[in-house]
């Protein structure tokens, strides 16, 4: 199935392709390590016994919290809401505020990246939306999220938490270079204390990543598998250049 929402550095066009590279044995649980819209989780309907998604940002956490514990009474909040630029204003202003249930907080976000442009939860997108039509495929999701346990922490806690010889660890951090359009800070230096926790884990991983030297070099000892995707941006405004080179990076 598709995630229900987007999100920067989504991974729907490669989830095939990184699905494909799983291990077909041996894994009891199931980690993504920085969730986002979690395409990886919905792409298969139980990647292992127990499974975890993992987002720093609390907004989406809370989104994802209430889908799986609340998804009728979020439906109830959304399928009213107007698709409006007033809204929309009124929205991102109310994030914030103090007092907002779990639930208004969660269809207040899912609103903002529905009716963002780029689903940027900053800008306005004047995009034709069926809200009704959206808000029915939010069962499906809450189904699929029953039996997943939703995290909300920094990617060094999750992994020592997790760890074990039969766990899986899916890994898409903010692509260096570009971290800039990630809300949170993802430095050199948490590129590097990211490899140097990998190569101690005890379970396996696999790690997405932008074609970089810098990547490549701290990752040179790990297996490292080439890919590429379209890219509409690439396709609209740079001409000759159409994929968007990625790393895919493993230690089995």
């Amino acid at each position: 199935m598709d995630s229900f929402i987007s999100w920067v550095g989504g991974k729907r066009l490669l989830r095939k392709k990184i699905i494909s590279l799983f291990p077909a044995e041996g894994v009891e649980r199931y980690i993504e390590v920085f969730g986002g819209a979690g395409w990886i989780l919905f792409g298969k309907d139980k990647h292992a016994g127990f499974e975890i998604y993992n987002d720093i940002n609390s907004d989406l956490v809370n989104l994802f919290r209430v889908v799986k514990f609340h998804s009728g009474e979020l439906r109830r909040e959304l399928y009213l809401t107007l698709n409006a630029r007033e809204n929309f204003n009124d929205f991102r202003s109310q994030m914030k505020a103090q007092g907002l249930t779990d639930i208004q907080r969660a269809a207040r976000f899912f609103i903002l990246i529905k009716t963002s442009y780029g689903s940027d939860r900053h800008s306005f997108g004047c995009i034709r939306k069926n809200m009704a039509k959206i808000t029915e495929y939010i069962e499906k999701v809450s189904e699929r999220l029953n039996t997943v346990m939703v995290e909300n922490k920094s990617y060094d806690a999750l992994i020592k938490l997790y760890d074990k010889p039969a766990a899986l660890f899916y890994l898409d951090p903010p692509y260096h270079g570009t971290e800039k359009y990630y809300d949170n800070k993802f430095t050199d230096a948490d590129h590097k204390k990211l490899c140097e926790i990998l190569k101690q884990i005890q379970g396996r991983f696999i790690l997405s990543y932008n074609d970089d030297d810098f990547i490549r070099d701290l990752y040179k000892n790990f297996t490292i598998i080439e890919a590429s995707r379209s890219s509409n941006l690439m396709q609209r405004y740079a001409e000759g250049q159409k994929k968007f080179k990625e790393l895919i990076i493993k230690n089995f």
